[in-house]
């Protein structure tokens, strides 16, 4: 009995220094401290990360019972990233139920080769405040709103937004040896790259292409630029017309390379860092004609001959 009646005084006293443990850390760090401050979750961020930059930034007492409290409360998967106003008045459960909601900012991707009313698109699902005003004046900075992962208020206006991206522009473009090119020009060639290589390996090799019939004087006959031209299909539900026909190929554009020589006015979508490198170092080579088959796999040619025979050859 008298073991019996030790293991029962154990028991209770675990339970009792259990229930003082979570009752204490659950408690305001501070509840006479109202001070907001701005707790940032990174995009990926894990529920452990979390709990410990909650503990340093002295928000929260206890990591490990942070993380106990979100999986209590089956939260672990409604936790959003972004910024959030919290303060150290806040009881660990206030914090767990505010993370879940409430964001200041939103994640915003956007992914290589998006012309500027693609990017409006993104915008208008992701930031409240978004106005159809915002479609010219991303069209006004095509080829440099740079394409990548960023942290955007919902009260952002557009002044805002084209500043991040291309700030961003700015940054990465700085890391390219240009050696003496037209900063414009590797904008342009990069944006028809982008639209037109679809693997990795074929950007320097398209931008081969370009850049010697460019050097030839010879039309560039790219698709993309026609695509660009005839704008949104409704039918389609794109901004990339899948299939050209004949008549697409004679529209009357300065941005139909079929019909008129040389770089077409502006960029025609925004390209990431590896299209501009790739445009402005291309590989050296004496192709001037390409191919994509079935599988998105390009094909080169140096002769109008070889050319031929890949088409055959890839039943195109």
């Amino acid at each position: 009995m008298k073991r019996i009646a030790v293991l029962f005084g154990i028991i209770f006293f675990l339970l009792i220094s259990l229930s003082i443990w979570w009752y204490n850390g659950i408690q305001p760090i501070d509840k006479n401290n109202n001070t907001k401050t701005i707790f940032v979750i990174e995009k990926g961020s894990g529920i452990r990360e979390i709990a410990n930059k909650l503990k340093k930034e002295n928000l929260i007492k206890d990591p490990v019972l942070f993380f106990l409290v979100v999986k209590k409360q089956g939260i672990d998967g409604k936790i959003q990233a972004g910024d959030f106003r919290l303060s150290p008045s806040m009881t660990m459960y206030e914090i767990a139920d505010n993370l879940t909601h409430g964001t200041l900012d939103v994640w915003i991707t956007i992914p290589e080769g998006k012309r500027a009313e693609e990017i409006a698109d993104i915008l208008q699902e992701k930031i409240p405040s978004f106005d159809q005003s915002w479609r010219l004046q991303l069209v006004k900075h095509e080829g440099y709103l740079f394409p990548d992962t960023y942290l955007v208020p919902k009260d952002a206006d557009i002044n805002l937004i084209i500043a991040l991206m291309t700030k961003n522009f700015d940054n990465k473009f700085s890391q390219i040896k240009t050696a003496g090119k037209i900063k414009n020009d590797i904008v342009t060639i990069a944006s028809l790259v982008e639209r037109e290589a679809k693997h990795q390996q074929d950007r320097p090799l398209v931008a081969s292409v370009i850049t010697n019939r460019l050097r030839i004087g010879m039309k560039l006959d790219i698709d993309a630029t026609i695509q660009y031209t005839l704008g949104y299909q409704r039918n389609e539900k794109t901004w990339w017309k899948k299939a050209l026909t004949r008549e697409d190929i004679n529209f009357n554009s300065s941005y139909n390379t079929y019909k008129n020589p040389g770089l077409p006015p502006t960029p025609i979508s925004n390209p990431g860092l590896a299209a501009l490198q790739a445009a402005a170092n291309p590989a050296k080579t004496n192709y001037f004609y390409y191919i994509s088959d079935k599988k998105g796999v390009n094909h080169y040619a140096a002769t109008i001959e070889d050319h031929n025979a890949n088409i055959r050859k890839y039943d195109l």
